[in-house]
């Protein structure tokens, strides 16, 4: 279904990198970016732009602009976002997806990966050594940083810094000026490998996804629809939060599947249980 056809990857922040090697090896695709997009232009991480999407609505338009700019008919895409993780709460998170569209074959596909592994922070400084103290627990030099005046204001942000001599003298001239400075680290994929490597994992799972097919009507992208739970405790025998079975679900011929105790496990820990260990 995909051998050897053009598949665009809209990105202008080298994404292609680590996604482009997975999907030609996987789907015999050609991959290939248009320098000339402009993914900015749907909103950025530092606020010049606002971002009015939710990401998945950001990355379908973001991927079907391209599409249609190049009258390419398969196209991928990727948005992220940054925050404290949904039930770690005082854990930063990066939570990408990655949404594959065959506009051809009426396909659209879409994976999440949710990872804790980010170096997002920010901070309002006063010092150069408070900024090497940031700058230090933020993997700089290999992982950029942004410095700008305030977290709320666009003017001056300075963006992809990456040297100690450029840190400084941003520093300075943002101080002199402002008398107070604001750092970020810069999630720009192609200034974060941590970042890249998340989109790397996503791509992976987004593969496995494309190559699952569905049983009735052979199309990929067969894939988990709902999780159903409530394992008996294994000690009280009462249902538990642990995951029971997953339901797939095929988005074309509306086939499903259901998986009785996907993680092979067929009760749950007492420690899971809000009974025996409330």
């Amino acid at each position: 279904m995909f051998e050897n056809r053009k598949l665009l990857i809209a990105t202008k922040h080298q994404k292609e990198t680590v996604i482009a090697p997975i999907l030609e090896k996987e789907l015999g695709v050609v991959c290939f970016v248009d320098g000339d997009f402009d993914t900015d232009s749907l909103g950025t991480f530092t606020g010049e732009i606002e971002r009015t999407l939710d990401p998945v609505s950001a990355a379908r338009d973001k991927c079907l602009l391209a599409m249609k700019q190049n009258e390419c008919d398969l196209g991928v895409a990727s948005e992220g976002s940054f925050g404290p993780h949904p039930s770690l709460y005082f854990v930063s998170a990066d939570d990408e997806f990655l949404i594959f569209i065959d506009t051809k074959h009426k396909i659209e596909i879409i994976v999440r990966e949710l990872s804790t592994s980010t170096n997002f922070n920010a901070k309002q400084v006063q010092t150069y050594e408070e900024l090497l103290l940031f700058a230090e627990q933020s993997s700089f030099p290999s992982h950029a940083l942004i410095l700008r005046k305030s977290e709320n204001e666009n003017a001056d942000v300075i963006k992809g810094i990456s040297d100690f001599d450029t840190l400084q003298s941003t520093f300075h001239f943002l101080y002199l000026k402002y008398n107070s400075v604001y750092v970020q680290t810069d999630m720009r994929a192609m200034h974060n490998p941590t970042r890249m490597s998340v989109i790397k994992a996503a791509t992976q799972k987004l593969v496995e996804k494309i190559k699952s097919t569905c049983p009735n009507c052979v199309m990929p992208g067969f894939g988990v629809k709902d999780v159903k739970r409530g394992i008996e405790c294994g000690l009280c025998g009462l249902p538990t939060n642990a995951i029971l079975s997953y339901v797939y679900v095929c988005e074309h011929c509306k086939f499903q599947k259901e998986e009785i105790f996907p993680n092979k496990k067929t009760t749950a820990d007492p420690l899971h249980c809000q009974y025996c260990n409330p």
